[in-house]
């Protein structure tokens, strides 16, 4: 879609240069170097990038002469210059994409009523879409605790277990298979006699402690199957979101859409999506993306610049506008000594992410330099980069050097590519070698970090920050015990912290207690999908089994790979049948602990916990752990590297010193220690070497460019606007464009405003937009069943983002809300003029109905965790107008932005205690109708308080977004003109 710039000569066009070699046809080319400026040299290399695309994509129109000139005085402008960025491309994942292109079909339909042709709208920068986060774990390695109820209605069979246990998996009773004759059931489950159950009523299946069963004939079906289970279920309840991908990709031009099954978002970006140096219009210029998930800065490893932005802001990418920044500062990460052989690239990442947490780099951009960094290898970086977001930088840039060519050689490029490649970036410096000082930029500010001090650790059991030596996790763990609640703390008191509640599993009797591990997760998506890390935690477990280690039965565990890639190489490394036996079996590829998609635990231990009220654990080795996410009833959660998640399943107890303490007893009775199986630098990178090689990444993108039969056989509509079902609950229009006019409204003060909210610290967007699964009690739920939905059906809080009345009555809706106004936990609030305490979403509605704005009170950090587009669209649609708060996570401030809604800030030293607001006053914002950047705003209570706020529009951009009530209205309106 074109939304017009002026047609002129290109400003730059005496910095074209032509690449010539006898290897292969000439390129054309922006060359930076032709500037004739030695402060060029001197940029960080990331800011080169930067350049290259302002100087390229200089049109006076959305980016002038100006931003090229302030980013070449980056030194002085940092910090102060607003600049606009236009990416290469933008990458998408299914929970956040579907609403950005369910808005695209939303804003097809009001310009249709408007008379424009709704084919103009398309995205104008070339989008990835990547159907990864909808995967539930609904089979595990023993049991399916709860079979789901496919949504598909010829599966409406009605079963219940058998009085007997069923068959153990590969015993003689099982007989045959099943031939899977229902419509969407693979079939090949073993069985004696097997006859499908009468149609017309729904699966209602509750199994424990039993063998993995098909939940269509309740026989056990073989551990292989597990993936395919999980996967077909994944498929049928999904299907109404993939038919509209389907639609997408083939109404939208510049849309490819990657299905579901093949690979998470991080690793389709950096295995098959990302380019290096990209060509087009004529052209070569280094790639560059954003993305809708915070954990796109994994690119950067590559050194291509890369970053998250909100849902809302990829959308106004995507058609056409630029991504306005400020001037960041660049820090330079001097890496220096040499890496402990026990220490792996997570613990690296987890080093790095406190060192530079405590720096204080919240919104800066990180560049890694120094003879160190030659000791990493292309995943170390990748891993090291997509940690950022937990250190709150932008990005964290590794330069082209000779081991990330080495690195595409085997994987993206080969032949001329690669020739080019390398000759284009040496050309406009974006080449360098790690060992030559002189090639060293200058930077905002160095932080040196000697590798050599890293030693193994954890994070929890909370917080993704709060790091734990793992020599040290008994004793953490026990002041964690002791401590009162908060961040780390659970208070428990001392007398009970001795409690062992036994309980009965699959016929043995074990005993939980404080620090029992009952979920352990092996994760390799973004900080573990470094082959190194998941062939160590293969090779702990060859190691472990042959020595005659297991892990308990009741643990739930679980393998998630990043991508088909991973399952290769641990298959043909002869490690995943040791995985097996410990239980860490494959069951499937997408987002799943980590976003909360856990199947239950097997009651028996729910009940051991709840018994003894018991801080029971959960190990993961993914990047998100946050209170209550993976389970609501296990309560410390723990990120690791995969041989630790490993091991701390094996033991059993995060309450154990692993170098002191035995993992545990082997056949002869003799102590088993994890130095006595943990697998030396050698055995894993020998490994690696010998089996991550380029065949893997063929291979990979062979399977990705055919797709599934599933997706290949979906049928979809061929209209250019979408066909809407009413009675769709996944897919519904939203109502952002319903008042859509040609003429903008000024800024409207907020007058006598109401808190729907009155909020502390750290509210994440988990607890603003939850994207687990959804409550029987909540409004959500309750809008559901009006659907005639059974719990069953509900699916996902992500899996929903395409409706909006889904998506507005879950906002607010965790369970570890904490309101002042209420003072306790949960998703409720007060109806002030009323007294009466509701969901968040009846009061909303409430206040809606009556006229009365609305604005939240928050603490520090509000909107602090993942990018969530909803997290800022769902309080617009319950009537928020602002929200107040000590400070905001920037990509939360954009968000609300994008939708028009007010982020005021707390001036320095205040926060809602210090005005001594009890936020049960009305509120009255003045707004100007000339708001600038940065304005102060005055405030009134009901009360007679005054005070003043900071109106965090960074720009005229932001200030302009806020003026048409939207990123949306604004690009819509642009084509009404």
């Amino acid at each position: 879609m074109a939304l017009g710039s002026p047609q002129h000569e290109h400003p730059f066009g005496h910095l074209i240069d032509t690449l010539q070699s006898e290897q292969y046809e000439e390129r054309r080319y922006f060359n930076p170097q032709k500037l004739s400026d030695a402060r060029y040299e001197e940029l960080p290399f990331c800011m080169r990038v930067l350049l290259e695309s302002a100087i390229r994509k200089c049109d006076g129109f959305y980016i002038k002469t100006d931003d090229v000139s302030s980013i070449l005085d980056w030194q002085k402008q940092q910090n102060q210059a607003e600049v606009a960025f236009s990416p290469a491309r933008v990458l998408l994942q299914d929970f956040t994409g579907i609403p950005a292109m369910v808005d695209l079909a939303a804003m097809r339909d009001a310009l249709a009523k408007q008379g424009v042709d709704p084919n103009l709208v398309n995205p104008r920068c070339p989008t990835d879409l990547i159907v990864d986060h909808s995967l539930q774990i609904d089979y595990s390695k023993c049991a399916i605790q709860s079979p789901p109820t496919p949504t598909d209605e010829s599966h409406g069979a009605t079963v219940r277990s058998p009085a007997g246990r069923p068959s153990p998996r590969g015993s003689s009773s099982s007989g045959g298979h099943c031939t899977g004759q229902r419509p969407g059931h693979r079939g090949g489950c073993s069985k004696a006699s097997c006859s499908d159950a009468p149609s017309g009523r729904s699966v209602a299946v509750q199994i424990e402690n039993t063998p993995l069963l098909c939940p269509f004939h309740l026989q056990p079906v073989s551990e292989p199957e597990t993936m395919l289970r999980n996967q077909e279920m994944e498929l049928i309840r999904n299907k109404e979101r993939l038919q509209f991908f389907k639609w997408c990709s083939k109404a939208f031009k510049n849309v490819n859409v990657v299905p579901p099954d093949i690979n998470t978002v991080h690793q389709v970006n950096l295995e098959y999506l990302c380019q290096v140096i990209q060509e087009g219009d004529g052209f070569i210029y280094p790639d560059s993306v954003v993305g809708t998930d915070s954990h796109t800065t994994m690119i950067n490893g590559l050194g291509i610049l890369g970053w998250g932005v909100g849902g809302i802001e990829s959308e106004a990418v995507m058609l056409g506008q630029p991504v306005s920044l400020t001037l960041p500062q660049v820090v330079g990460c001097k890496l220096v000594g040499t890496i402990s052989p026990l220490a792996t690239s997570i613990d690296i990442v987890l080093g790095i992410t406190k060192h530079l947490r405590q720096a204080g780099i919240n919104g800066k951009f990180v560049e890694f330099f120094g003879p160190g960094v030659q000791q990493l290898s292309a995943p170390d970086r990748t891993t090291i980069a997509n940690m950022c977001p937990e250190y709150n930088a932008t990005v964290s840039f590794f330069p082209v050097d000779d081991i990330t060519l080495q690195h595409f050689k085997h994987t993206i490029c080969s032949g001329e590519k690669l020739v080019v490649l390398e000759d284009y970036l040496k050309a406009i410096k974006l080449y360098r070698s790690y060992g030559d000082q002189s090639e060293d930029p200058q930077y905002s500010e160095v932080i040196e970090m000697n590798l050599s001090s890293i030693v193994p650790h954890v994070s929890g059991p909370k917080r993704p920050q709060d790091r734990v030596a793992v020599t040290c996790m008994k004793e953490d763990f026990i002041n964690c015990l002791n401590e009162k609640v908060g961040f780390k703390g659970f208070h428990i008191s001392k007398e009970k912290q001795a409690t062992q509640v036994p309980f009965l599993h699959e016929g043995a009797e074990y005993n939980l207690a404080h620090g029992s591990v009952v979920i352990a997760a092996v994760i390799s998506c973004t900080n573990n999908c470094n082959p190194s890390v998941m062939l160590a935690a293969g090779l702990l477990a060859k190691k472990a089994t042959e020595a005659g280690l297991t892990v308990k039965p009741y643990i739930r565990t679980s393998l998630v790979p990043g991508s088909g890639t991973v399952t290769h190489y641990l298959n043909t490394s002869g490690v995943l049948p040791y995985l097996r036996k410990l239980g860490f079996e494959v069951v499937g590829y997408g987002c799943a602990t980590c976003v909360g998609n856990t199947a239950p635990l097997p009651e028996s231990v729910v009940d051991a916990i709840k018994q003894g009220d018991l801080v029971a654990c959960g190990v993961l080795s993914g990047n998100r752990h946050l209170e209550g996410r993976l389970c609501d009833c296990v309560r410390a959660n723990y990120l690791a590297s995969p041989p630790l998640v490993v091991a701390y399943a094996i033991a059993g107890t995060v309450s154990i010193n692993l170098e002191t303490e035995p993992l545990g007893v082997n056949s002869e009775g003799k102590d088993v220690y994890l130095r006595d199986i943990w697998p030396s630098k050698e055995e894993v990178n020998h490994t690696e070497e010998n089996i991550v090689i380029a065949s893997m990444f063929k291979d990979l993108r062979s399977r990705m460019e055919k797709g599934s039969t599933f997706w290949n056989g979906l049928e979809s509509a061929e209209s250019a606007l979408f066909p809407w079902d009413p009675k769709s609950t996944y897919i519904r229009c939203p109502s952002f464009f319903s008042k859509l006019s040609k003429e903008v409204c000024t800024p409207q003060s907020i007058d006598g405003a109401y808190p729907l909210l009155f909020l502390g610290d750290k509210v994440t967007t988990d607890h603003i937009s939850p994207a687990g699964s959804i409550a029987r009690v909540s409004a959500a739920a309750k809008y559901l069943q009006s659907k005639r939905l059974t719990p069953r059906e509900f699916n996902s809080y992500g899996a929903r983002r395409g409706n909006d009345a889904v998506m507005t009555r879950g906002t607010f809706a965790s369970i570890k809300l904490q309101n002042r106004l209420i003072g306790k936990t949960g998703p409720k609030t007060l109806h002030i003029p009323s007294g009466q305490m509701l969901d968040v979403f009846e009061a909303a509605e409430r206040y809606q109905r009556d006229g009365v704005p609305l604005i939240i009170l928050a603490g520090k950090e509000y909107g602090s965790g993942s990018s969530r587009d909803w997290a800022a669209k769902g309080p617009y649609l319950l009537g928020v107008r602002a929200v107040i708060a000590e400070s905001f996570e920037k990509i939360h401030r954009n968000h609300l932005v994008g939708m028009g809604i007010a982020p005021l800030q707390f001036m320095t030293g205040q926060n809602a205690d210090s005005l001594e607001l009890c936020g049960k006053e009305r509120f009255t914002i003045n707004i100007p109708q000339e708001l600038t950047p940065l304005q102060q705003l005055t405030v009134q209570t009901s009360t007679g308080k005054s005070f003043s706020v900071v109106a965090l529009f960074e720009n005229d951009m932001d200030v302009a977004f806020f003026r048409h009530g939207g990123i949306l209205k604004y690009v819509a309106r642009s084509l009404l003109q």
